[in-house]
């Protein structure tokens, strides 16, 4: 049986952008298959009462100083971006129209870069296009494609999914039936995917 890696993951959470540029290296290291599954994290947070460390101060700035250690650790740029949090849902559904096209990476990396890196609000719709210009994506036809019924739907679902799955936070990730959160537990990730191989 193949080895996969689920990631559920929503492009507004900065842990999750670590995780994401660690995923892939792990996944090709052992031979498994990542599936990305975008999520709405703020739909997560409704069902499950749970909220971002930013709504909590102290934990908030000792969250910030953890994620920069693990952007140094990791070798990989990360900067605070001064409009966080920010609503994700019009990204979300533009990852979720994505999937499974040829511009999926293209996609991805634009709007987690754009998030992380470049420090933009991609919930003002103005900024979203400029940054998927900007990739080389035309803004108004991804517009229409994250407006289609069916998009919006599969998105709920994704999110109602986690949620059903034991899912409160992002990054998660799931190694056939074991859940895995947060990116500071890519290691036991790691572990897992090498206990299979054995």
């Amino acid at each position: 049986m193949s080895k996969t890696v689920e990631f559920f993951f929503d492009v507004g959470s900065p842990t999750t952008y670590l995780a994401w540029t660690q995923l892939p290296g792990i996944a090709e290291r052992h031979g498994a298959e990542l599936v990305y599954r975008p999520m709405l994290l703020g739909g997560v947070f409704k069902a499950t009462g749970n909220a971002s460390p930013a709504a909590v101060p102290l934990k908030g700035l000792y969250t910030r100083k953890d994620m920069q250690r693990y952007a140094r650790r990791y070798g990989v740029p990360l900067k605070q971006n001064p409009h966080f949090p920010v609503n994700t849902l019009n990204c979300m559904r533009l990852l979720t129209a994505a999937l499974n096209t040829p511009q999926w990476d293209t996609m991805l990396r634009a709007l987690f870069e754009g998030m992380w890196l470049r420090e933009r609000k991609l919930d003002e719709l103005e900024v979203l296009g400029a940054t998927l210009q900007e990739a080389g994506l035309d803004p108004a036809e991804w517009a229409a494609r994250a407006q289609q019924p069916e998009v919006k739907d599969a998105l709920k679902k994704t999110t109602e999914e986690a949620v059903s799955r034991g899912i409160f936070g992002a990054p998660t990730m799931f190694v056939g039936e074991e859940m895995f959160f947060g990116q500071d537990r890519l290691d036991w990730i790691e572990e897992r995917l090498s206990k299979s191989e054995q």
